[in-house]
Formats: C-alpha cells, structure tokens, sequence
C-alpha cells in the first residue's frame, strides 16, 4: 500500500485545518477569518512538503511506490499550494478579538513585502513547473530556486502576526515542516550530486535512429548496480548537455557493467542530447531509481510497450535472471516508420526468450491488439492476467477501458508514468 498524490493533499489539508482550528477561540472557528488562515497554514505545508519530496531520499520513493509516483504528488502539492494561498491572500486572516502576535518582528514595510513575495514566488513556482513550453535548460534553472524561495515563505510565517505561537500544535506544525522542506532542498541542491548513489560512465556505443538513440555506456570504475525496469539520471559531462535527465535502463544486469538506454527525441533537450551524443563521451549517472518490477505470481504476463516505453521491457528481456517468459506476451506500440528499436529486433529478442510479441501500429482500438487481447483473457480468465503498462496516459486510459470490457480488476495493473514534467 503506497500514498497517492490525493491522499498526501487531503492529509496535509486536515492536518493543517485541525491545529489552526485547535489554536483559535472557539466562538471563531467558524469563520472566514479561521478559514483564510488555515488555507495559509495548508499552502504553507504543502510547499514545504513538496520541497521535502523533491529530495529524492529513496525511503520517500519507497511511501510512494516510485520516483515517478513521488514526481506526481510534487506537482499536484504546487498546485493545490497555490489554490490554498490564493484564498488566503484575498481574506483576511485576522480577527480584532484574536491575540496575535509575530514570533519575529520586522518593519511593517517589509512585513508587507515578504507576504507579497512569498505569493509571487508560489505562483512562479507552480507555473513554471507546468508550462511545457519552457526549455528544460531553463525550467530546471528556475525549478530549483523552489527552495530558496520556501525560505521566503517561512519568513511570512515567522514575521506575520497571527495567534499561532511557535510553542502551540500549529507553531509545532509549521517548524516541523519548515525544518523537513529545507532540510529536503537544501540536500538536494548542495549534497545530492557529492552523495547520491552515482557513477561515472564512458559512452562506447551510439546507434541513432530518425529521431532516437540506443546509448551503450561502460563505467569508468565501479559500475552502478540495479534492477531491470529501474530508471537512472543522465548527466553528460559536455556544454549543453549538463543538466541530468531520467531514462529507463534498457538492459539487464550484466556482468561487464555496460549499461543501455533507448532515447527518443520528445524535447529541447533529449533532442540535443540525440543529434550530438558521440562515443568517448562521459557521463554521471545517477541509479537506480523507480519500483517497476515483474509481479512474481502471475499466472499470464501481459507487457504493454508505448513508444519509447518499450524501455523497460527490452530491459526484462535482456534481464540474465529472468525466468518464466513462457507465461509472457509483450505489446508493442508504436508508429509506423518511427519505432525504435526496431520491431523486427524485439520479435528477435522475444522469440530468443520464449516470449510472446505483437506489434501494434494501428491504436489500442484495433484487432491488432484487441483480438489477441481478448483471446489470452479467454485462455487464462480475467483474474489471471497480470498487466505491465509503461507508454503515453492517453494510451494508458485506452488500456484501462479494455481491461474494464475484459472485467481485469484494476489491482492487476501497474504502470510507470511515462513523464515527469
């Protein structure tokens, strides 16, 4: 059982309600007054968390049952943040009878600059990280001042006068958030690159295709140990392509060390990084990363591949340890003219382990994936099928109607989310 992006929202919000409620007079409660502070205090230790989770401490990977999943709550935190501080900012939270008081006192200007920044800084926050148009060079730039300006916001909170008192459960509340949300940036900007899992590598393989790229890389020293379907951090070692990027580890554990990625060019940066990867380049890469593994006791396998999320498969594949590939049948979608690798080469690879492989190139709508769909659930029943997705949400949401036609239980679906941005 893992946290969900929604459960860590509605949490943090009750949290967050119930000290404020708690410190508060009671004929007050039930006031706008009552409810724009605790939207203050809600935004306030959504950011903070948020900050927390953007860490990349692997026990917060472990709660959310993947990187991927951790990505997600990050983003959804922001966006709730800002909803909460905007209702905050247009109600005052005050009331003539409450006894407030600010823990640390501050000239009224700059009592009034700082709740004003600390807005302003939520909101760029946010919209940064959701506007996709922005390249990734620069939105990572702007992404991680994140933490620098959290500080702001605990000075709103430290300078703002208010009848929360740093020795109260909502004083306790919001330094114990404080505390977490530096603690959390403040790792991940200065000691994350000197003390994260990491290894340096030296590009020995490039097989570029159209618009994508097979990347072999042997370690320089020791090599970075991982599990197949996990998922590292690229960070080449070359002006303009420095700033590290994730990708599915396309290969199995193997006993050189060599370590693949397939590469498909979706961006300003992946683009770059295809057209001037060459060999002899070196990298960091920082792994393993992600909690998509093969389920242990399923009667059937069904694999589903979209694109460049064919990667982890090719690495259960290629896996040395693997076993049970008899029980498999691997989906593969793609468009036509535009796969990569090959669909030829992962019919080669399926066949060599016992697998089976059907080539998609027509939609999740077509009988080239419906019929044989339907036939392995006819086979083996609805229970025993066992669903691996990792490809495009809108292909995931197709994957789910077809599994609620075929009357497979959603439990026996696990996905990896196809972006982080």
């Amino acid at each position: 059982m893992h946290i969900r992006s929604w459960q860590a929202v509605l949490v943090i919000a009750a949290i967050s309600c119930a000290v404020v409620v708690a410190q508060v007079a009671p004929g007050t409660r039930f006031t706008l007054a009552t409810l724009s502070l605790s939207s203050g205090v809600t935004a306030f230790s959504l950011m903070g968390t948020a900050a927390l989770l953007g860490s990349r401490w692997q026990f917060i990977e472990s709660l959310f049952g993947g990187l991927d999943r951790v990505y997600l709550t990050h983003k959804w935190l922001g966006v709730w943040a800002l909803g909460f501080a905007s209702f905050h900012l247009a109600f005052k939270a005050g009331i003539g009878t409450w006894d407030t008081a600010s823990i640390i006192t501050l000239p009224p200007f700059y009592t009034r600059l700082v709740r004003q920044l600390s807005f302003v800084a939520l909101m760029l926050i946010v919209l940064l990280a959701l506007n996709r148009k922005i390249p990734y060079h620069r939105w990572r730039l702007w992404h991680k001042s994140s933490g620098p300006l959290f500080l702001i916001v605990i000075l709103h909170w430290l300078s703002f006068e208010s009848p929360i008192t740093l020795g109260s459960a909502a004083g306790t509340w919001l330094a114990t958030i404080s505390v977490l949300g530096v603690a959390g940036a403040g790792y991940k900007l200065a000691l994350y690159p000197f003390v994260s899992k990491h290894a340096e590598y030296r590009v020995v393989g490039v097989s570029p295709g159209e618009d994508a790229l097979h990347l072999e890389m042997a370690p320089v020293m020791n090599p970075v140990r991982f599990e197949a379907g996990q998922f590292a951090f690229i960070r080449m070692k070359e002006d303009g392509l420095r700033e590290p990027h994730p990708f599915t580890i396309a290969s199995g554990s193997e006993s050189h060390g060599h370590v693949n990625f397939v590469i498909r060019s979706l961006g300003d940066y992946t683009r770059k990084l295809t057209r001037d990867t060459r060999v002899g380049m070196h990298a960091d890469v920082y792994a393993p990363y992600g909690r998509f593994k093969r389920p242990s006791d399923a009667n059937q396998e069904v694999w589903i591949g979209g694109g460049v999320g064919i990667s982890p498969f090719i690495s259960w594949l290629t896996d040395e340890s693997g076993t049970g590939f008899d029980k498999v049948t691997l989906f593969y979608f793609f468009t036509p003219g535009r796969e990569f690798p090959n669909s030829e080469v992962l019919a080669d690879l399926a066949r060599r382990r016992g697998a089976g492989y059907v080539p998609v190139a027509a939609g999740a709508m077509s009988p080239e994936f419906t019929k044989p769909f339907h036939d392995i659930v006819k086979n083996v029943g609805a229970g025993s099928v066992s669903i691996s997705f990792c490809g495009p949400a809108g292909l995931l949401q197709a994957i789910r109607a077809t599994m609620r036609e075929h009357d497979i239980p959603e439990a026996n679906l696990q996905y990896e989310y196809f972006e982080f941005r």
